[in-house]
């Protein structure tokens, strides 16, 4: 049985309430913001969180957007896929590294402090939770604040992937327009059916 659509709620619509969410993109939210607009309430709670985890936290950008990529991979989600693929290209990453987030950590190319973020978020994942050796190899390389933004990162993708999935949401138009051709929902869903 195919699941309802919820469509995004446009901006004219959303509670008052709402405004500094619209404000912070510039009048122009993304499809998932405008989608969480059904739920007042929830969106403000959780724009904070939003806006620390999308920068990365105390990871920095680049270690958060491959930890993003890796759990968009998971959850089969293609616009967040293709959200941070833009994201990950305009913070720095190459197109050759956001492919290679397919492989995981071990391709052999990876910086191995940036292969334990990938193998973190596949243990996440796999046993909800980070395996003890993991745990102190990723302490070689960052702090307990940086493993805890690595988990809450995470955690914040799984319940965008959730309401993206659940609601089929379609990437927004502009980001789409800045991929490169390569990226784009038909090859994702061929490589990860869900």
């Amino acid at each position: 049985m195919k699941t309802p659509f919820l469509n995004p709620l446009p901006v004219s619509a959303w509670d008052a309430s709402l405004a500094h969410v619209s404000d912070d993109m510039h009048g122009q939210p993304l499809n998932v913001h405008a989608l969480m607009a059904h739920h007042p309430d929830l969106l403000k709670a959780w724009w904070s969180f939003r806006n620390y985890a999308v920068s990365g936290g105390e990871l920095g950008k680049r270690n958060g957007e491959l930890v993003i990529l890796r759990v968009a991979l998971h959850l089969k989600a293609w616009y967040e896929w293709g959200s941070h693929v833009e994201r990950s290209l305009a913070c720095g990453l190459t197109l050759e590294e956001i492919e290679r987030v397919k492989q995981g950590a071990q391709a052999a190319e990876w910086d191995p402090a940036e292969a334990l973020l990938l193998k973190a978020v596949d243990e996440l994942f796999a046993g909800h939770a980070i395996d003890a050796k993991t745990l102190n190899e990723l302490y070689q390389h960052y702090s307990v604040r940086q493993v805890m933004d690595l988990i809450a990162i995470h955690g914040m993708y799984v319940i965008l992937g959730g309401m993206i999935n659940t609601w089929s949401l379609e990437l927004d138009k502009h980001v789409q327009e800045k991929l490169p051709a390569t990226v784009n929902k038909t090859q994702f869903e061929a490589e990860f059916p869900r």
